[in-house]
């Protein structure tokens, strides 16, 4: 599937404001957000008086507001201006200021939202019901073939996938998305038009496709250790849960899942064993009070998202539809393309009619597009 959404550009003078905004020296995210919530726009803002603006911020910041660039400085923004409007210009890419329509309404609720973001593809995945799903960059093979499972189990409820495109679990979990409907969004700790790490560039060539890559970093901006752990607050403002498949027990992982928390999140984790270093962080976060969930099922239905899929289980759950799947699959795994022959049916409806006997209890999916029986 193609990128679709159509780009809207954000006007210079327009764009210049909420750049120099983001420059102001002393004026961090969240007085930037107070300064929003009076004026709403940064030009209302850089037009009002001293004395409006000391209501809410010092003398010195005060100041700093109404002194517009000059000098080196102005050039220096000339030159970004001059970058981000022809990045901008490309097919597929937008840029979207807080308070614009687009901005995603989830993301715009939690505590120092960014002021700008960069987005690359599918602009309105942003404002879909989204689940994160992240984990440890030294992944397991389990823990792998896990993610990319459950991930692929919320897509198909056409939950969008959020993680952050790191090496491991974060990989799996956007091809899981990928595979289903609900697709994937990547959330950058780099300029959009900086990759990291670079072996997921393809990946993220095939995200910005068929998904969404966003950033609030500024163009060029390259891998930094700060960075990371700022683009977590994004992973789960964009999502209605977390879900934490691996991760050890200091892990950034489990800055995700706190600031989910504190931002009324769910959270959710993957047990494992006792000894395995990876499950420490997940069993840390179940003892703070997650979820313990073993299948994208579990979240679906702790998140109260099986509505649809409950109603599509009972017109199709049946006992006569139910046996002729199970007399299909035999006792083996099996790929769900040739269980499509095997019924004569669409590939894509039996897709749908799967998820409901998997969330059933039915049957479970495996990696690789298998599902194998769980009744006799």
């Amino acid at each position: 599937m193609q990128a679709t959404d159509t780009p809207s550009e954000v006007s210079r003078p327009v764009l210049a404001d909420w750049l120099r905004l983001q420059q102001t020296g002393g004026v961090g995210l969240l007085t930037a957000h107070r300064l929003l919530e009076r004026f709403r726009t940064p030009t209302a803002i850089f037009a009002a008086s001293r004395s409006a603006l000391l209501e809410l911020v010092s003398a010195r910041q005060a100041d700093a507001l109404l002194s517009a660039p000059a000098g080196a400085a102005a050039a220096d923004m000339e030159r970004w201006l001059d970058a981000m409007q022809a990045w901008q210009a490309q097919s597929g890419n937008r840029l979207l200021p807080f308070g614009d329509p687009d901005y995603p309404e989830y993301l715009s609720q939690i505590v120092a939202a960014p002021l700008l973001l960069y987005v690359k593809g599918r602009a309105g995945l942003l404002s879909r019901r989204a689940v994160a799903v992240v984990g440890s960059r030294n992944a397991s093979r389990q823990g792998v073939l896990n993610a990319q499972q459950m991930a692929q189990t919320l897509s198909e409820a056409e939950l969008t996938v959020v993680s952050g495109l790191a090496l491991g679990i974060d990989a799996a979990a956007h091809l899981g998305g990928l595979n289903g409907p609900g697709s994937t969004v990547a959330v950058l700790g780099t300029g959009i038009d900086r990759i990291y790490p670079a072996r997921n560039s393809a990946l993220a060539r095939r995200i910005a496709e068929e998904g969404c890559l966003i950033s609030e970093c500024a163009l060029g901006t390259p891998p930094a250790r700060d960075n990371f752990p700022r683009r977590n607050r994004i992973i789960s403002g964009l999502s209605r849960g977390v879900l934490v498949v691996e991760a050890a027990a200091r892990s950034g992982s489990l800055i995700t899942a706190r600031l989910a928390a504190g931002q009324g999140r769910d959270v959710y984790a993957v047990p494992g064993s006792i000894h395995a270093t990876l499950s420490k962080g997940c069993h840390q976060l179940i003892r703070e009070g997650a979820r313990l969930v073993e299948s994208g099922a579990d979240v679906l239905h702790d998140m109260q998202m099986l509505t649809d899929a409950e109603a599509g289980a009972r017109a199709v759950l049946d006992d006569s539809f139910v046996d002729r799947v199970l007399d299909a699959m035999g006792a083996d795994p099996v790929q769900a393309e040739v269980l499509a022959v095997h019924l004569d049916q669409p590939p894509a409806e039996l897709q749908g009619q799967l998820l409901a006997l998997e969330l059933a209890g039915l049957l479970e999916r495996l990696p690789g597009g298998m599902f194998q029986r769980l009744r006799a």
